[in-house]
């Protein structure tokens, strides 16, 4: 199967979907607001178009396919906000969409294990923001939509390897605090195998195997580089920025069991371990958070 699909907010986990739909034979058209990243894009294989409400306009009359990863700001989710009208009018003739949302619509568990069934109970602003953004698109009459529910982002360019190589990693520990994480190649595959299977109306947590403390992930990152592990620094007095500092108010242990069972897919890194060795052989210069 194939077909085209429309990138709203074509950033780093739409560009991995990307790449594995292309080959392929698939069309992809991804949104940018930067008219200087075109090229680069372009260069990708897709077709950029800027992020303007008459060349979306003109992108969503060829797309049967939806995705939409872009952050919902002060005046809701950005894709409806431009061409919420134009999106509820194509409906019947889109055949699979996708919102990427996050695990914060959860809010905190306390260290619990929790699925899709769990309420949305999210405290922080970015978290409520994100609930009605899911709310406003499964609104949308006859559009099929695919909740994505991502724990946190790992991936060629996302990792800790860069600050552990210069000493800037911090091993910061919360006593109980775990975090679920997500490689990007396993958003990708799970995103391709629920557009081969449909399933209108479903949410999914992407997640792997094993929520770890981020000690933990750090610590393994060092030995993997066979360099010294980084002092543990109590939370309390970290050097974080205050938005590094407000993910630590949500504690939870999500589960991926849906995705396994309705889509019949498994990770391919299952845990950190086998996410970041992946890392360690494929890139070089990896810089971010784990």
């Amino acid at each position: 199967m194939t077909g085209t699909l429309l990138s709203l907010g074509h950033g780093y986990s739409a560009r991995a979907l990307a790449a594995r739909l292309l080959p392929q034979g698939w069309t992809v058209i991804g949104t940018t607001r930067a008219p200087d990243k075109l090229g680069s894009l372009a260069e990708t294989g897709i077709e950029p178009i800027l992020w303007d409400r008459e060349a979306v306009e003109r992108a969503l009359a060829r797309a049967d396919h939806l995705l939409m990863s872009a952050a919902p700001g002060d005046e809701g989710d950005p894709a409806l906000a431009l061409a919420r009208d134009t999106i509820a009018a194509r409906a019947p003739n889109i055949r699979w969409a996708g919102y990427l949302s996050t695990t914060g619509v959860y809010g905190d568990a306390d260290g619990a294990w929790i699925d899709e069934t769990a309420p949305l109970n999210a405290h922080s602003r970015r978290g409520r923001a994100r609930v009605k953004a899911e709310a406003d698109w499964a609104a949308i009459p006859g559009l099929p939509i695919h909740i994505f529910r991502l724990a946190g982002i790992y991936g060629p360019g996302r990792g800790p390897f860069a600050k552990v190589r210069e000493g800037r990693a911090q091993r910061v520990v919360k006593p109980g605090q775990v975090f679920s994480r997500t490689h990007v190649e396993d958003i990708a595959r799970v995103l391709e195998a629920s557009i081969a299977h449909p399933t209108p109306g479903e949410a999914f947590n992407v997640c792997d195997d094993e929520p770890a403390p981020p000690q933990d992930v750090i610590a393994h990152a060092a030995e993997l580089l066979g360099l010294p592990i980084p002092p543990e620094v109590p939370f309390d007095e970290a050097d974080m920025s205050p938005m590094a500092r407000s993910f630590y108010a949500d504690n939870k242990r999500t589960s991926n069991e849906k995705v396994k069972h309705m889509l019949d897919l498994e990770m391919r890194y299952p845990t950190y371990r086998e996410g970041l060795a992946a890392l360690l052989r494929e890139t070089e210069g990896d810089s971010g958070t784990p």
